[in-house]
């Protein structure tokens, strides 16, 4: 199979979807990798060391786009991108495609096969691909509260951690999956009094066994999380419901409960944002303030620290992009149902529910795709 890897156009985004360690287990396996030209660069993965693994770097996306048989990308395709897809070709990265219409409507429109990283599931009912870049996210939600909440940056003036003689800030985590999880931690690392909230009382008794005293859960309603926001320095929205948009927990009204200069980190921005005030950031301009409240929205927030998580995303995404390629997407979407959950739009047809029911489109259920 011919196996394009391009560069990546969105603001900002220096990951690449295939380290050359990657391309090198593809090429062995017998198929042909098409790298674009300086793909890599920024995060010093050079065109030197993708062919010295046996890729064929070709000159500009048009050229990549127009060989390849399957797209392997980082983040969702841009316009100009998902205009290049052609039908029969597959697309695996990415989508997003709950909050995204244009998208939704430019992947529709070219008839393409599009696997979605965030709904690929696993035995124990994660999800594998979404979660080394949620790793990367929730760590990086601390560390881009924590500059936030500097004064010039429009913050309260409030150290994480304190020092002695002073309190540390106070940090609410909305959520008790692989973001929450990792932004807690994190925040508890650098010694911030920390609140988890979550629906999942299993995962709050996991996580009060695995932190004890110094992690504070409660189970998440409005009530709770409008108790916590008045003493809140940070607020780390991390909630996740698979393919589908992102509940809204904390409303425009709700903003006049936090202390002035309080900051508001949305990971959940890709699925359209937990927080009513979000609006999608990059790192260029990742920051804006609503009624004195300082918002961090970035969409790429693991593109940040690109190579870390190239590196983590190809780990995880490797396995997957060989069985496609060994087994055509059709076979590979038979033998594995965790795989065939990523299938989210096939032949102008939509294939996942939550995406269908988000733009209100018709839904083809997996199964008759699979049976064609």
């Amino acid at each position: 199979m011919d196996i394009g890897i391009p560069k990546e156009i969105k603001n900002h985004e220096y990951r690449v979807g295939m380290t050359p360690g990657g391309v090198k287990e593809l090429v062995r396996d017998g198929h042909t990798l098409l790298v674009e030209t300086q793909a890599g660069a920024a995060i010093g993965l050079s065109d030197e060391q993708y062919l010295a693994a046996g890729a064929e770097i070709v000159p500009d996306a048009a050229t990549l786009f127009a060989r390849a048989e399957m797209i392997v990308k980082v983040k969702e395709p841009q316009a100009e991108e998902y205009q290049r897809l052609k039908p029969g070709q597959v697309l695996f990265t990415y989508l997003h495609l709950a909050p995204d219409l244009p998208q939704t409507q430019g992947l529709l429109d070219a008839g393409c096969t599009a696997i979605a990283y965030e709904t690929v599931t696993d035995r124990s009912g994660g999800l594998p691909l979404l979660a080394p870049m949620s790793e990367v996210a929730g760590r990086m939600a601390i560390q881009a509260g924590a500059h936030c909440l500097e004064k010039a940056r429009g913050g309260r003036g409030v150290l994480l951690g304190g020092v002695p003689g002073v309190p540390p800030a106070r940090v609410l985590v909305l959520g008790g999956g692989v973001v929450g999880i990792n932004a807690a931690r994190m925040a508890l690392g650098l010694g911030a009094d920390v609140t988890l909230v979550d629906k999942s009382l299993a995962r709050l008794k996991e996580l009060d066994s695995l932190y004890g005293p110094a992690l504070k859960t409660l189970y998440s309603t409005s009530d709770a999380i409008e108790g916590e926001l008045p003493w809140a320095d940070l607020v780390v929205g991390a909630v996740l419901i698979p393919g589908a948009a992102a509940p809204k927990l904390i409303t425009r009204d709700m903003l006049g409960l936090l202390p002035h200069g309080a900051v508001l980190v949305d990971v959940a921005i890709d699925q359209g944002g937990c927080f009513e005030t979000s609006k999608a950031t990059t790192h260029q301009n990742p920051t804006y303030t609503v009624d004195e409240i300082v918002h961090y929205c970035v969409a790429n927030m693991p593109g940040g620290v690109a190579r870390t998580s190239t590196f983590a995303l190809t780990n995880a995404t490797l396995p997957f992009v060989q069985a496609l390629a060994n087994k055509g997407w059709r076979q590979a979407l038979k033998e594995d149902p965790h795989l065939a959950a990523g299938l989210n739009v096939h032949k102008g047809q939509i294939v996942y529910q939550a995406v269908a029911e988000a733009h209100q489109l018709s839904f083809t259920p997996l199964e008759k795709i699979l049976k064609g």
